[in-house]
């Protein structure tokens, strides 16, 4: 099973649980957060990986790239993510030089979840999905079932 650090929604960093040890989450909604931190690496600043993330600097941020060469960034980098089995993006806008939709994962487990491209700020989950139910993460770091 994997399980990431979990990060605040708001202010997408590190967040204690509610005995004040840093908060992880696991499947499936560690999955799409990471998910959500690979749709936001810069090419390059990965410092272990530096081939790692989207041409953020040279290819998207002032420019007007395809929506096409967008949606596939976000599943190239989707697909990065262990667990991911397939992954498609919807781009709703591009209004004021802000992305907004979504990217829609499956994972190998057979659950799914999607991650929100919400404008300036970085990708956020949205929900995590499993056949069992709908998962989130409440604000002192416990898995949740919705």
């Amino acid at each position: 099973m994997t399980t990431s650090l979990l990060l605040d929604r708001t202010t997408n960093d590190l967040c204690l649980d509610a005995g004040g040890n840093l908060a992880i989450c696991t499947e499936p909604y560690s999955i799409i957060q990471d998910v959500a931190c690979a749709c936001s690496v810069m090419a390059g600043d990965l410092w272990y990986d530096t081939a790692v993330g989207l041409p953020y600097k040279t290819a998207i941020l002032g420019q007007n790239p395809p929506l096409a060469f967008l949606k596939q960034q976000f599943v190239d980098a989707a697909l990065t993510v262990p667990g991911v089995v397939a992954a498609v993006c919807y781009i709703s806008s591009t209004a004021n030089r802000e992305i907004t939709g979504q990217v829609q994962v499956k994972t190998s487990a057979g659950g799914s979840g999607v991650v929100s491209l919400n404008g300036a700020s970085p990708p956020t989950v949205l929900a995590a999905v499993t056949d069992t139910g709908l998962f989130g993460v409440d604000s002192q770091g416990f898995q949740i079932t919705t």
